[in-house]
């Protein structure tokens, strides 16, 4: 007989070549384990700095769109503001005195701004409204300042979304 077989038996020979196997099945194991847990590093890595990227092309289209914009509406509103304080030189006292505005003329301007439909025609609509031409001058001019401006903020909203989509799809093709 031989030695090992006298020493250690059977069972135990086997039991220590399983143990070994196993050792070196969880070294191998954990070493592919390692090799993928680097690849999502890496993947993050590259994700994170593509997220960057864009966040940065995004902040760049913001400040361009705001710069642009801001200074278009408030040209806007500066030139509408001028425009109701010559409202007295273009209509005088005497043009409100000689060009009444009737109730009727109230009536359709009220509804045409709040989108409702003025009703029938009545008598009633002849008669003064007790609103001035020059009322009638100032109150139109803030409304076309007012809506010039939206317009531009809608073109800006516009243009703003369309420059951050073309800066958010340039940087997801890196």
């Amino acid at each position: 007989m031989n030695l090992l077989t006298i020493i250690l038996p059977v069972w135990v020979r086997w039991l220590t070549l399983i143990s070994a196997a196993a050792v070196f099945g969880t070294i191998v194991y954990n070493k592919g384990r390692q090799v993928e847990g680097e690849k999502h590093i890496a993947y993050l890595a590259e994700q994170s700095a593509r997220t960057l990227k864009i966040a940065k092309a995004q902040q760049m289209v913001v400040t361009q769109t705001q710069i642009k914009y801001v200074d278009r509406i408030k040209t806007i509103i500066g030139k509408g503001e001028t425009i109701e304080k010559q409202v007295p030189i273009y209509i005088t006292q005497a043009d409100n005195a000689r060009f009444a505005v009737n109730a009727g003329f109230v009536r359709l301007y009220d509804a045409a701004w709040s989108g409702d439909d003025p009703g029938p025609a009545a008598d009633s609509d002849r008669e003064p409204a007790r609103i001035s031409l020059a009322q009638v001058a100032a109150v139109d001019a803030s409304n076309a300042t007012t809506c010039r401006a939206w317009r531009e903020l809608a073109l800006g909203l516009r243009e703003y979304y369309a420059h951050l989509q073309a800066a958010t799809n340039a940087t997801k093709q890196f």
